[in-house]
């Protein structure tokens, strides 16, 4: 069985691509479900699908998370993983289903679960707003905040991979594009534009069709306004995701064991260390997930901690994979050459 992807809300759980994408599991808000009833569902989803990955944007409640975090702790499972993304919400339901993608392919669930940080760079996420007035997830200058109280004035916000504003009009400078080929989704709110398929298509090469989803729910309080249409540029192609994912270095969690790409286990969230695994705290490499030594009263120390007396193992913080692009901690990628575009590779 693959690996089960649950979302925190429906918005996120887009159609599939096609008949082989598995499907999301929602998860009902924590004021809908009682704690007892969450539990159950997780337990279900574990005995079915043996692991859990759970996407939670950063945006949502602090309730969701803490019930994430509450279940996993009273379940006292190391079958569950909880990863947070910083993309809009139609950035992040991309996201999702690009995870759902690959959970139909051979990857363990420790690679499918730290995947989502490195997918999370191929996604160029943004809107076109009407204000800019109440926009606090995007630095936003002083002149482009009196510029929105305008009448008619709109801009062009790049939430990822790097963050960049422009006005719509004479003289606007364009948003960094995709340097490989990509599809784009559009979620239209109450603004009325045809700039996205106007300017965003041809400048950044868009191929086929462009496609519309229903405007997330978390939308107008993401972006600080229901004058919006909301965009995501993406990798469609489940052949380019897995060559992208598979070209990345596997490495093992010190902590639980789990296999994992880039240098953060996305199951216990503990960074990649070099060097030998602690005796007291860590688990022993070839014991079973979750086994913490615990013998003779010593304290069992946390993901990424080191025992008393013990230096602790170097840490290599992240590292530009292409010149100019986004810093990334996936330093292991190869080009990965995409189908009908001979000429481009993937950075």
């Amino acid at each position: 069985m693959p690996t089960a992807i649950a979302v925190t809300s429906a918005d996120l759980a887009l159609p599939p691509t096609d008949p082989g994408t598995p499907h999301a599991t929602v998860l009902p808000a924590p004021e809908t479900q009682s704690l007892d009833a969450s539990i159950a569902d997780m337990q279900q989803l574990i005995a079915r699908y043996g692991h859990v990955v759970v996407v939670c944007p950063t945006s949502a409640p602090p309730a969701v998370e803490q019930r994430l975090r509450a279940v996993r702790a009273l379940l006292e499972s190391d079958r569950i993983a909880l990863v947070s993304t910083d993309l809009p919400p139609l950035g992040a339901a991309v996201l999702v289903r690009q995870l759902r993608q690959l959970a139909g392919c051979d990857f363990s669930p420790g690679v499918l679960a730290s995947a989502a940080r490195l997918l999370a760079h191929y996604i160029y996420a943004g809107a076109v707003l009407g204000s800019v007035s109440r926009l606090d997830r995007v630095p936003v200058s002083l002149g482009s905040h009196l510029k929105g109280w305008l009448p008619g004035a709109h801009f062009a916000v790049l939430a990822g991979p790097t963050a960049q504003i422009t006005r719509v009009g004479s003289g606007e400078v364009a948003l960094p594009g995709p340097e490989f080929t990509t599809e784009l989704l559009l979620a239209r709110g109450q603004l009325q534009t045809d700039w996205p398929t106007t300017t965003l298509v041809p400048g950044w090469r868009i191929q086929g069709a462009v496609l519309e989803a229903p405007l997330p729910e978390a939308s107008p309080r993401w972006w600080g306004t229901g004058k919006l249409v909301e965009f995501a540029a993406y990798l469609p192609d489940l052949p380019v995701l897995y060559q992208l994912v598979s070209s990345v270095r596997r490495e093992t969690c010190h902590w639980c064991a789990m296999d994992l790409i880039g240098d953060r286990c996305g199951f216990c969230g503990s960074p990649l260390q070099t060097g030998a695994v602690p005796e007291q705290g860590g688990r022993a490499l070839g014991s079973a997930p979750g086994e913490g030594r615990r013998d003779g009263g010593t304290r069992a120390l946390g993901p990424g901690a080191q025992p008393d007396g013990a230096h602790p193992a170097p840490y290599h913080g992240p590292q530009t994979a292409h010149p100019g692009r986004p810093s990334s901690s996936y330093t292991e990628l190869t080009p990965v050459n995409v189908q009908g575009n001979p000429t481009r590779a993937l950075p």
